[in-house]
């Protein structure tokens, strides 16, 4: 039983599942919009605006607190210089889920997540 457990674990050892993580949080920023399945769209939900909230303040430990979890300039600067100022008058809520379908070849729930 999983009661008042921490996280998901989408059937992945610990660093595969924090490379899944940060590849995810890099597409997210990159597009602004990706499908995927629905529980890890749901974990990379607060991975996500973790990032934004350091981001918001924009200065020199901002960049360095961004680059330390996604390890990629440009990303870290669009979403330190773009992305982030966006949302400094919003306490969090800065991604929206949208569930699509249901994938066909193992019948995953997927779902679209965006930034607001």
């Amino acid at each position: 039983m999983r009661h008042k457990h921490g996280y998901r674990k989408l059937g992945r050892t610990s660093t595969h599942r924090s490379a899944l993580l940060k590849n995810l949080a890099i597409a997210i920023i990159k597009y602004e919009k990706i499908e995927t399945t629905e529980q890890k769209a749901k974990e990379l939900r607060g991975y996500v605006e973790k990032l934004i909230t350091r981001a918001r303040k924009g200065d020199f430990n901002a960049h360095k607190a961004v680059f330390a979890a996604l390890q990629d300039k440009t990303c870290t600067k669009k979403l330190v210089e773009e992305i982030a100022p966006k949302y400094v008058d919003r306490n969090g809520g800065y991604t929206r889920i949208i569930k699509t379908r249901t994938r066909r070849g193992d019948a995953a729930s997927m779902a679209f997540i965006e930034l607001v």
